[in-house]
Order: structure tokens, then C-alpha cells, then sequence
């Protein structure tokens, strides 16, 4: 059975073991807020399950950002009038595109876990109804609760959740596996990471979006390897440098694999970015 530990006062955290994803169940007086609904609407329920057993007051919902394991759970945990909180750029991916990402989502993982790609394939997509532009501020039943966009990195639309000395961070922020570049800005998420680290308190708990949770020591040097990634996509556009090998002289090479595959990925967004930043210059 999954579910939530208290890893501050009224602020509790389940690890989902799919994906690792991290849930956070903030409560108030008289309300609660969950931050990121899974996957799917059989996990969804496990999720309320698990909420429930905590807190019987009425739930308000964020995502964190677009991706499937973050926001698919919608459907399943909010009803007519639940409000849920998603930057605008979120709230436009699901609205405008959610169909195709959807069958993307399916066919990438055909091969790793059919059963859940049919799930999230059939899984009904409810964005965000509450658009958040730079920051919102939400009382959740008398506790206050920050949401903060810092600029664009994993995707166009990543927020930030602070309640006191908790830090949630969705996907900017990745414990135990690469980041992840199939949505992402290369070049500009360094930059995103900067402000959250100026804006945490010293003693923050960050949750990441997948994985164990963290301190404000190591938000500073995955900024670093992303700062040093960013110049070396840079330098390497400007020589003409193959993808693969830039790839392979990065940081990220270390994850093997995974980590090769992210690197590419983030080489192949950042020269794109800087070939139309190129042409507009010419233009």
C-alpha cells in the first residue's frame, strides 16, 4: 500500500514506486492542496485513497507541469467545481495538444509497460482551470501557499510550490536519474534553476519530481551541471561539433545510456535554439 509521510508540519509526501514520482498533500485548517496527480485514473485512486487516510477536507490540485505522470490523474480527482492551478503554458500543451501528446506518451512507453501505455493512451485529459502566470498566492485553508514560475527549463510551463520551508519543485529539479530534454530549454533552464536557488529559504526540503528529496546544496550543483552543459552546447554549435560526441563530453555521459540519450537531446534543442536565434540575428 502506498503512502503519504509527514516530512514537515502538514506537509506530506507519497512516492509513487512508477516512475518515482513524487506527490505532495499540503493541509490547512479547513482545506488541503495536492501537488501532481500521476498517471493514470487506477493510480489516481490510489492516490485519493492515500490522501484520505490523511485528511478528509476538500482537495484543491496542482501540476506541476504538462507530462502525463505529473497531471493524467485529473479526471479521475476533481470534481465539477475542484480548482486546479497549472501555469498557463501547462493549461495551453493540454488544451491545444493534449491529444497528440497523449498518443506520443502511449507509443514511448509500448515497450517498457504496455499495460500502463493503454492506460494513459484511454486516460480522460483535464487541464488546469486556474492559470497561473508568474506567481500566485493560495490560501489553503489558512495556510498560505506560494506558486512561483521562474522561467522556462524542463518545460515552458514549470511551477514552483512553496509552503513554508518546502520547496516543490516538480521535474526542474531530478534525484537519481538525468534530467529529462524531450520538452525542455537547455539553454535557459540553468538561468531557472538560479532564481528558484536565490528564492528557497536556507533550510528548504525540496521535493523533486521523481525521486529522494533534497537540499538547497544540491539544487546548487545541478545548477552547475546544467550551467556547464548550456556552455558547452554553446561552444560546440559555434565549432560545428557533432551531437553525439558533444553528448558524450558531458556530465550527463556518467548515467550511460539514459544519460547519453537526455544529453542528445538537450544538444540537438539547444543547437536548434541557437540556429533560430541565428537566423532571426540575420533576418
Amino acid at each position: 500500500m502506498t503512502e503519504f509521510t509527514e516530512v514537515a508540519d502538514g506537509v506530506f509526501v507519497l512516492v509513487y514506486p512508477t516512475l518515482r514520482v513524487n506527490c505532495t498533500l499540503i493541509t490547512g485548517e479547513t482545506g488541503a492542496l495536492l501537488v501532481d496527480t500521476l498517471s493514470t485514473g487506477g493510480q489516481a485512486r490510489e492516490l485519493a485513497a492515500a490522501a484520505a487516510r490523511i485528511t478528509a477536507k476538500p482537495l484543491g490540485l496542482v501540476n506541476t507541469h504538462f507530462h502525463f505522470d505529473h497531471c493524467l490523474g485529473n479526471a479521475t480527482l476533481a470534481g465539477a467545481a475542484t480548482p486546479i492551478w497549472g501555469h498557463t503554458e501547462c493549461v495551453r500543451e493540454l488544451r491545444d495538444n493534449g491529444a497528440a501528446w497523449q498518443r506520443a506518451w502511449e507509443q514511448e512507453l509500448l515497450a517498457e509497460d504496455e499495460p500502463l501505455a493503454r492506460e494513459v493512451g484511454r486516460t480522460p485529459i483535464v487541464p488546469p482551470n486556474r492559470p497561473v502566470g508568474r506567481r500566485d498566492v493560495v490560501d489553503v485553508g489558512g495556510r498560505t501557499v506560494v506558486l512561483d514560475w521562474h522561467g522556462r527549463g524542463h518545460t515552458a510551463g514549470d511551477l514552483v510550490v512553496t509552503t513554508g520551508s518546502v520547496v516543490v519543485a516538480g521535474d526542474l529539479v531530478e534525484e537519481g536519474a538525468p534530467p529529462a530534454f524531450g520538452d525542455a530549454f537547455p539553454l535557459e533552464w540553468p538561468e531557472t534553476l538560479a532564481s528558484l536557488a536565490r528564492a528557497v529559504p536556507a533550510d528548504a526540503l525540496i521535493v523533486p519530481g521523481h525521486g529522494e528529496l533534497v537540499d538547497p546544496e544540491f539544487l546548487g550543483i545541478a545548477h552547475e551541471e546544467l550551467a556547464a552543459l548550456d556552455w558547452l552546447i554553446r561552444e560546440a554549435h559555434g565549432d560545428g561539433a557533432d551531437v553525439a560526441k558533444v553528448a558524450a563530453a558531458s556530465s550527463l555521459a556518467r548515467w550511460g545510456g539514459p544519460g547519453l540519450r537526455e544529453a542528445e537531446l538537450a544538444v540537438r534543442r539547444g543547437y536548434a535554439q541557437l540556429d533560430a536565434a541565428t537566423a532571426n540575428t540575420l533576418g
